[in-house]
């Protein structure tokens, strides 16, 4: 019996295959790093298949929907069945009080000076104040208690002989918390992704999604570059979070409902420039 041949794959696949080989490398170091076999990523992406066919055969016939997503998988319509009825691991929890009072802190005007940085305020009284930042961001939690867990946390510190509370951290990194850490990873990461790939299926333009690349610079200019892009974010994160919040309180004043998110990131990432190929500059 002879074996059948699987299709070739035309330009567009052969293209997408290769970013997708680029975007898997991190994920997979990471994966080997703590010891995940490929047989539990394997799974996932099935997952990841049958979850986005069975996103785009939505409002189709339901009695069909099996057949459907097999076909569009290329999966067996038992295995299809299996994955239905089993479940993936959650992404951990990322937002925390402690978190948004962060946020809150070094983007409202009143919390920062001249130069977008935090500055030390008193821990009781009328805003700006440890208690004022503390009442806007969560009811459930005492602002005693939210003081002590970001002292915990080595996000700020108290002077006693002032009574004022000091920002020690004006970016939330949870070194202590591995889930949390990969729940910002997911979180952050996904729906950059996400972003882009609409943008692709799309026209472009449905989110915004751009980078700036400088190469050719020293190991000395990549410090100084740096320092400019924690600048740049305490300036757009200090001038967009009181304009997003004027949204919102907008929103609730006209009573409309609030049911949309956006999350807005910044992300530098500096290496070693490619070796030219130097195949290129061979006479043909």
């Amino acid at each position: 019996m002879n074996k059948t041949t699987p299709a070739p794959l035309h330009t567009e696949q052969q293209t997408l295959l290769a970013a997708m080989g680029h975007l898997l490398k991190p994920f997979a170091q990471l994966c080997l790093a703590k010891g995940v076999p490929i047989q539990a990523i394997e799974e996932l992406v099935r997952h990841a298949y049958v979850d986005a066919a069975k996103q785009a055969c939505d409002g189709g016939n339901p009695e069909r929907l099996t057949s459907r997503i097999s076909t569009m998988t290329g999966l067996t319509r038992r295995e299809v069945a299996r994955i239905q009825q089993t479940v993936t691991p959650k992404l951990p929890v990322t937002r925390s009080a402690a978190n948004d009072l962060l946020t809150h802190w070094i983007s409202h005007t009143d919390y920062v000076d001249k130069a977008h940085k935090p500055i030390a305020i008193p821990r009781q009284g009328p805003a700006p104040s440890f208690e004022a930042l503390a009442a806007n961001v969560t009811k459930d939690v005492h602002a005693r208690s939210l003081l002590a867990e970001m002292i915990r946390l080595n996000l700020v510190t108290h002077r006693a002989s002032t009574d004022t509370v000091e920002l020690l951290e004006d970016i939330f990194v949870p070194n202590d918390n591995w889930p949390q850490m990969i729940g910002f990873l997911g979180t952050n990461v996904g729906e950059h992704l996400e972003a882009a790939v609409t943008n692709v299926l799309g026209d472009g333009h449905q989110h915004f999604e751009q980078a700036l690349l400088a190469d050719e610079l020293s190991t000395e200019s990549i410090t100084q570059a740096k320092t400019l892009i924690s600048a740049q974010w305490r300036s757009l994160i200090t001038t967009l979070g009181p304009q997003l919040q004027a949204l919102m309180d907008a929103d609730k004043a006209a009573n409309r409902v609030q049911d949309q998110a956006v999350r807005i990131g910044l992300y530098s990432f500096s290496k070693a420039m490619p070796s030219p190929d130097l195949s290129s500059d061979l006479p043909q």
